[in-house]
Order: C-alpha cells, then sequence, then structure tokens
C-alpha cells in the first residue's frame, strides 16, 4: 500500500478518535451498506483491447449485470466504483443509461487491487458495512449479496465461498509436499463483507500484499465467517468464460429470473 494511503488511514483513525467524544449515536440505528466494487478489468487474458468489464454479454456490458444485481439487492444503500481513469467516462454514461440510482461515486483506482479497494473504502465515508465485490464476477445475485451481508454481524467479517470440489496438493517447487483435506478447504469468492471500522484497522495494520481483503481481516485476528454461495459466481477472466457467463444469463432469462 502506498504511503499516501497509509497517511490517509492514519488520518481518518485520528478523526475518529476525535468524533467519538463528541458524538453520541442513536442505539438502534440501521446500519448502512456500501458496496465497493472494483471495476479496474483489463482485457490481456480475455484477448482485448479494452477493459473486459466493458464487453457485451447477452447484449449488455458485463458490469451491467454486476450493478444490476446490487440495485435490487434491498439491503445495500449505495454503490462506489472504482475505475481506471481512462474508463470513468464510459463508466459514467453506462451508469446514467442504464438508470443505476445507487451508484453514488465512481473512484479513480490505484496501482493494485488493494489500492483500489482502499481508495473505495475511504470514500465510503458514512458507511457502516462494506461490502466489496469483483465488477467480474456478474453472476452473483441479490440473495447471495443479502446473505453475505447478514452474515457480517456475527464476527464483522463475512466472505462469499464454496466447498472445494478438486483435491487440491500443496507444492515444494516441482513436487506434491501435502494434501490437505478437502473437507476443510474452501474457495473464497466475493462479496467479502467487513464492519467498515474492522477492515480499514486491518489495512493499516498490513505490512505485505494479499490476494483478497478477507486476509487482511485474518492477519489482523478477526474471524472471518464462510458464507456458502454458488459454484456460477465466476470471476469473468477468459473468453470461455465469457460463454459460461452467456449461457448462465440466457438459461436465467428463459426462466424469468433476469
Amino acid at each position: 500500500m502506498s504511503a499516501c494511503l497509509k497517511r490517509r488511514l492514519a488520518n481518518k483513525k485520528s478523526e475518529r478518535k476525535a468524533g467519538r467524544r463528541s458524538r453520541a449515536v442513536p442505539f438502534q440505528m440501521k446500519e448502512k451498506v456500501v458496496a465497493i466494487i472494483p471495476a479496474a478489468g483489463r482485457g490481456t487474458r480475455m484477448g482485448a483491447e479494452k477493459n473486459k468489464l466493458l464487453l457485451e454479454a447477452v447484449g449488455r456490458p458485463v458490469i451491467s449485470w454486476t450493478l444490476s444485481a446490487f440495485e435490487s439487492c434491498p439491503v445495500v444503500d449505495e454503490v462506489i466504483l472504482v475505475a481506471n481513469e481512462q474508463d470513468i467516462f464510459s463508466y459514467r454514461d453506462l451508469i446514467c443509461e442504464e438508470g443505476f440510482c445507487k451508484v453514488s461515486a465512481i473512484v479513480r483506482g490505484g496501482e493494485t487491487r488493494a489500492e483500489s479497494v482502499c481508495r473505495g473504502i475511504l470514500a465510503a465515508e458514512d458507511a457502516d458495512i462494506v461490502c466489496i465485490h469483483d465488477g467480474a464476477r456478474a453472476l452473483i445475485t441479490p440473495d447471495e449479496i443479502r446473505k453475505v451481508i447478514e452474515g457480517v454481524g456475527e464476527t464483522g467479517a463475512a466472505i462469499a465461498a464454496v466447498p472445494a470440489v478438486d483435491t487440491i496438493k500443496r507444492a515444494e517447487g516441482e513436487f506434491i509436499a501435502e494434501t490437505p483435506p478437502r473437507e476443510t478447504l474452501w474457495q473464497a469468492q466475493t462479496p467479502q463483507v467487513f464492519k467498515r471500522q474492522l477492515i480499514l484497522d486491518a489495512m493499516e495494520k498490513a505490512d505485505e500484499t494479499v490476494t483478497d481483503d478477507a486476509s487482511l481481516a485474518e492477519k489482523a485476528g478477526i474471524r472471518v465467517k464462510l458464507i456458502e454461495t454458488s459454484y456460477r459466481n465466476i470471476k469473468i477472466t477468459t473468453p470461455f468464460d465469457i460463454c459460461v457467463l452467456e449461457a448462465v444469463l440466457t438459461k436465467r432469462s428463459e426462466e424469468g429470473c433476469v
């Protein structure tokens, strides 16, 4: 994480301490949920010349299917999109054309996904809970989003996941070192949901790069609850994934679920 973002996190922490001394909070206030959607995808592995999230699937850009799920989820109050600078105008036009009312801001992303997520969370200043979701996971459903958000109450952290179906090998070089028991392994997905303050504190303590936001929480000693979702909740990365996305969306349309 950049030194600039570290300073912003530290400044926010000082402001919060000052605010707690002077501001009373109603006991039963509804917690505000803001979705943070990193959408700075590239088309490298897709073989595309533009952001893969702006490629079409069943007549709409990939990101539109993602945003539609959050727009339809009753427990999500706002959405903040984090984008590459060159895509901001394209996203702004798309949001206006499709009428996504919950998108409150488009934030310029950082050099890494972690920095982009951090910028999104800092922009969600009045959020109690942040729901971080990859823009490329376009098959998430409103009900799955709701389930993960509701799961955050136990420890302040919950993520979408599915039990591993393959046998996983831990390697040392080119050789198998260990075969972990499959029944203990889960495949992490998004959304990954946190009490905003918990994940900001975890980010401030982070001293190394991690592969997902839940890893930050784990390293900070926070117990993260696993919420089982669906194997359909894939991350769109290759042309084959676009085919899967279109097949599932077409099936949903035929069943009246889109």
